[in-house]
Formats: C-alpha cells, structure tokens, sequence
C-alpha cells in the first residue's frame, strides 16, 4: 500500500480578486478583467496534497491539471490586494508552467509545496524579484 494522500489545500480563488475586479468592471475597459475574475470563481479549484498539485479550471472546470512535485523546477509567488492574496507561478523541468491566480495563503502554501520538492527547485523558487 502507498502512502495515503492528505489534503493540506482545496478551494477557490480568494474572494478578493473577484470583489476588486466587478469594481474594476464598473468602467468599460475594465469588462474583460471582470469576466475573467467570475470564469475563476465560478469554476477555477485548487488542491494541494502531500503528493500533488492539482488545478481544475476552464470553462465550466473541465480542464484539470495535476503535476506531482518531483517535476517541479521552480515556484515564484507575486502578491496581490496588499498581500491579502497572490499568483504563483510553477515552472516544471521540461519547461511548462502552471499558474495559480487569486491564490489565498499564498505565503503558507508556498512554504508546504517548498518543503515537497527538490533542493534545487528550492533554491531557484522564491518570491518574484528576487535574485
């Protein structure tokens, strides 16, 4: 038997995003930002587990991602709403990305999916900026 997969995550994104976006969308250049911030709360997921990563997402959630953490080459966390919220960008070995919007407790779930994956994916992550 393997190891049994515990949640540490599962949600949406942060309720934030959505707010700052329909306030956003009250001025016509604003529209798009706001349309795309509903697509995300109404079915962007997010689940984070000791073994994996998984986002399901598009339209109407079809869409779903999972990448075990042994792929991964890098993690850069962006904060948004003043910190309230962030992006996090997972950048795998063969190249591909993964980004997570509106992430809420970026920070914590950072630091967890920092403690999974490989000494040099570690020291190449961090917050973006950083050298």
């Amino acid at each position: 038997m393997g190891i049994r997969e515990e949640t540490y995550f599962e949600g949406g994104p942060h309720v934030g995003d959505l707010l700052v976006n329909l306030l956003i969308g009250l001025t016509l250049i604003g529209l798009p930002l706001t349309v795309g911030a509903i697509v995300r709360a109404l079915w962007l997921r997010y689940r984070i587990t000791n073994r994996r990563v998984s986002v399901t997402g598009g339209w109407l959630g079809r869409d779903r991602t999972d990448l075990i953490y042994n792929d991964i080459a890098k993690v850069v966390t962006v904060p948004r709403g003043f910190g309230a919220w962030g992006d996090m960008v997972i950048t795998l070995k063969n190249g591909n990305r993964l980004e997570l919007r509106a992430l809420p407790k970026f920070r914590e779930i950072y630091d967890y999916i920092s403690e999974k994956i490989s000494a040099p994916a570690r020291q190449a992550s961090g917050p973006l900026g950083r050298a």
